[in-house]
């Protein structure tokens, strides 16, 4: 009992005090309208109304984890428990002593829900052995999407995936479809969409009536096969009409899904800045009432971070159903082709002095060798750094901003891994090759945010940190998912996702020059029941990742 009421009081007291005042501030006013409560409201309130718990069931247990510091975040529960499975969820939570045919010691260990990335684009199975190591046990593609959206499922369910798996219907591949007449359909896969960055069509003109139905077509074909809602990456097609977003928003609206918007613009100069972007985003939400989802806060802010965030929060206090996420890195990846690093002022917009904070496998670029591979590889993809946090206070500042947006999740952006011949890295591959490369936070974001902002930092507790890596994703999605209400939290009879990690030792270990070393820490993660990693090493033999999708209507 003792040492049960040293970690409760360790949990409150150990954080910077004067940061948590003013972020509860912030989150003030949006905790008080309907759709933010949702997202900022004390537990207390919720209790009664949102939550309700079930009770423990008889064992004995398929496994139980003995003697853990649990915590859920949704609850504020925080205590040494045990934890008994059945199958794929959670029987039962007790400070008894359970049963089980298989039994893990978690003394000395934290246990939590799995890590939830909304923002995942590595969909390939080494890809999401990868995180689970950062102990992400759901995967979705979000942004940028996917087409068919039936195929990628399919494709899913026969190779196997060790974690849970699913997509937003992908707006840029329709985009491509209807605009470049000689490209072949789409197939589902990420490959094809890097291919499309040779082409400049999809990504300049407006489409015409015709186009625009085309796009539209295909967009809701694929929300009836499922797709978690409409990714919009606005960035990679700025030159597409407003009316065409619009009409995207309203079709979101009409089916009751977000858009996952990767805003139009990244620029913290005016005019065409990010700060405009977000301005047309909320103005639609307002006019739609769609639920309007904005991709990494943090890299399409660049160094505007503070007047976005605020302009967004504004949003946010006044009702709009508009949510956000970011991740702890002050570089963002992406092809090389794409239109933010075209033009004589992408420097400029990006308010960076050189090319050479533009790397690729770990080596900084010039514009010669950008304009290059613009023209012989534009699918490569490169690392673009924007801020510099561990350097610059100003930077760590803003950074802040994003990460601990109120209500946000932290989301990792995560590439897909490919060799030194940018080829993409796919099948039933493991370890990583030594030349498998991307931007580390495919492997160490998860990591990286609680050894950060919990054990270097103090800027949140560790339940303050499973929020924004586990529920506040749940908190975005569930009303249009209703999967992912079992998902996120520690409670019976929700999804027995779960992960088991030394906090002290948990660590991102992955750089920029070395991108694919594992992170340290997670000692158990269970998806679905199954224990994918135990005791720190991985079951090659486990695909217990299961389809998160919506009703099929076709």
């Amino acid at each position: 009992m003792k040492y049960t009421k040293a970690l409760n009081e360790l949990a409150v007291n150990d954080i910077d005090q004067s940061k948590r005042a003013t972020l509860t501030k912030l989150a003030v006013g949006a905790a008080a309208i309907p759709f933010a409560s949702v997202l900022h409201a004390a537990p207390e309130k919720l209790l009664g109304k949102n939550i309700i718990l079930m009770a423990n069931e008889a064992g004995p247990f398929d496994i139980v984890i003995e003697n853990g510091r649990v915590v859920d975040p949704e609850t504020k529960l925080d205590a040494i428990r045990n934890v008994g499975i059945k199958g794929s969820r959670i029987a039962a939570i007790s400070d008894k002593k359970l049963q089980g045919s298989k039994v893990i010691d978690a003394a000395g260990l934290v246990v939590a829900p799995g890590f939830i990335d909304m923002h995942a684009h590595g969909q390939q199975v080494p890809a999401a052995r990868a995180q689970a190591f950062d102990g992400v046990t759901t995967a979705l593609e979000m942004e940028s999407g996917l087409l068919p959206i039936g195929k990628f499922y399919d494709d899913c369910a026969k190779e196997g995936r060790p974690i849970n798996y699913g997509a937003s219907v992908a707006w840029t591949y329709a985009r491509v479809m209807a605009k470049e007449k000689d490209v072949t359909p789409a197939d589902g896969t990420i490959v094809w969409f890097q291919k499309a960055f040779g082409l400049k069509n999809w990504q300049n003109t407006l489409a015409t009536g015709d186009e625009l139905k085309e796009i539209l077509s295909s967009v809701e074909q694929g929300l009836k096969e499922g797709g978690l809602g409409v990714g919009i990456n606005a960035g990679y097609a700025p030159g597409y009409g407003h009316k065409e977003y619009y009409e995207l928003a309203k079709l979101a609206k009409r089916y009751d899904v977000p858009t996952y918007t990767h805003i139009r613009y990244l620029n913290s100069a005016e005019p065409q800045s990010s700060f405009e972007a977000y301005q047309e985003l909320i103005s639609l939400s307002a006019t739609t009432g769609a639920h309007m989802h904005i991709c990494h806060l943090n890299s399409t802010s660049v160094q505007d971070i503070d007047d976005c965030a605020a302009l967004v929060q504004s949003a946010v206090d006044n009702g709009l159903a508009i949510t956000t996420e970011a991740y702890p890195y002050g570089a963002g990846s992406s092809a090389v082709g794409a239109e933010v690093f075209r033009g004589e002022d992408w420097l400029e917009r990006w308010g960076v002095p050189s090319a050479s904070y533009m790397e690729m496998n770990g080596k900084a670029l010039d514009q010669a060798k950008v304009t290059e591979l613009q023209a012989t590889a534009p699918g490569s993809v490169v690392v673009m750094h924007f801020l510099k946090p561990d350097e610059d206070k100003d930077d760590r500042n803003k950074m802040d901003r994003s990460v601990l947006f109120p209500g946000a999740a932290i989301a990792s952006d995560a590439m897909p891994w490919m060799n030194s011949k940018g080829q993409l890295i796919e099948g039933d591959v493991w370890p990583l090759p030594k030349d498998a490369f991307a931007h580390p936070r495919s492997i160490a974001c998860f990591s990286r945010f609680v050894s950060k902002y919990v054990n270097q930092y103090k800027a949140v507790t560790l339940t303050e940190a499973m929020e924004r890596t586990s529920l506040n994703a749940c908190r975005i999605l569930e009303d249009a998912i209703p999967q992912m209400k079992n998902k996120g939290r520690v409670q019976v009879g929700k999804d027995a996702d779960l992960v088991v990690f030394k906090l002290e030792e948990l660590k991102d270990m992955a750089t920029f020059t070395q991108p694919n070393v594992l992170s340290k820490g997670m000692e158990y993660v269970l998806v679905n029941g199954t224990p994918l990693i135990e005791q720190g090493e991985l079951n090659l033999d486990a695909m217990p990742g299961l389809p998160v999708r919506r009703k099929v209507t076709v």
